[in-house]
């Protein structure tokens, strides 16, 4: 069996999101053609590249999956649709667990039923949970602190079930934190919790202060610390994956630089970028936040051939701060 070539035709679940948008910016730049399936809960149709093909539905809906196997063919499917936010994922569990596990099983039952039998995974660094070693990898243990992280090692443990029973190829990858933007493609939820675009909101002046929660993590500084990743060189990462999924089976990928920042770090790089006064304020830690997630990507760069090519965290938050100085109100028009 070869690496995979040519044009394919690929299923985005979840291609109006963050990371979804770029991905499919990607996989259009490549030549391939593109469907994506999203409920738009988080994503935004208008974020979806007019090239690709928008479907709007759920993955907890069988009957609209069923239809879209039916009525497509598909030569790899890239799942990243499913609830992300952490501090929900600590009230409400089950939430998390129908829609990333239920929803991702009715995905691989589809799948399997049809004969498509190539996925690429969003998976997380989640995963891990709360390991001290200076750089994590992909075979340190696996204990997750919260229910997405559990959501999304209950979903890699699914395909390596699947691989063994139905033949079915998977590259999960683990992303650390995704940041940054493309030109066309940037970070828009609605609530926001990620640190970079809260950030970049008070330095517009739509926020009047960025709140760290937790500074007495046993870092350094006090300050949380995470290994962060342009959005580019992690949708890139898919599409080496895509390249290869049908040779390596069931296999994870740490998606990661090497190196940690600190919340604090994040907030002094912003204030250089965007030259503004951005004030700061501590707050408590949320309940399921680690101190410390930083990858080890060796093996994503032995395997795939993976290099991220956003080197530094001033490059990463100058791309972001690019994208809100243009998008100050997100994909709203």
């Amino acid at each position: 069996m070869t690496e995979q070539r040519g044009a394919l035709d690929v299923l985005v679940t979840g291609g109006a999101g963050y990371i979804g948008s770029v991905v499919t910016e990607q996989l259009l730049e490549a030549g391939h053609n593109v469907l994506v399936f999203d409920n738009l809960s988080e994503g935004h149709g208008v974020a979806v590249s007019p090239e690709a093909k928008l479907i709007v539905g759920d993955i907890l809906d069988r009957k609209a999956l069923h239809t879209i196997f039916a009525s497509n063919h598909f030569d790899v499917v890239v799942h990243l649709a499913a609830e992300t936010v952490v501090a929900r994922s600590m009230r409400d569990p089950r939430r998390i667990l129908r829609t990333n596990v239920v929803g991702g099983l009715n995905l691989l039952e589809e799948m399997v039923d049809v004969g498509v039998l190539n996925l690429v995974f969003s998976s997380s660094a989640a995963i891990y949970g709360e390991l001290t070693r200076d750089q994590i990898a992909e075979d340190d243990p696996h204990e997750p602190v919260n229910p997405y992280g559990q959501s999304k090692l209950m979903t890699e443990q699914m395909l390596a079930w699947f691989h063994r029973a139905y033949h079915l190829n998977s590259v999960s990858l683990r992303y650390f934190n995704a940041a940054g933007a493309t030109r066309a493609h940037g970070e828009d939820h609605q609530p926001e919790t990620h640190i970079i675009p809260n950030i970049l909101k008070v330095a517009l002046g739509k926020d009047s202060i960025v709140p760290i929660f937790g500074t007495d993590f046993p870092t350094p500084d006090g300050t949380a610390l995470r290994d962060y990743v342009h959005v580019a060189d992690i949708a890139d990462a898919h599409l080496r994956a895509i390249a290869k999924v049908n040779v390596l089976g069931c296999r994870s990928y740490n998606l990661g630089s090497g190196h940690g920042y600190s919340v604090q770090e994040v907030v002094d790089a912003a204030r250089f970028v965007t030259k503004k006064p951005i004030i700061s304020e501590a707050h408590d830690r949320r309940p399921g936040d680690p101190a410390a997630l930083v990858a080890s990507n060796a093996l994503a760069k032995q395997e795939l051939g993976w290099d991220p090519s956003f080197t530094t965290l001033e490059s990463i938050v100058e791309s972001a701060w690019d994208w809100h100085r243009h998008h100050p109100d997100g994909y709203s028009l």
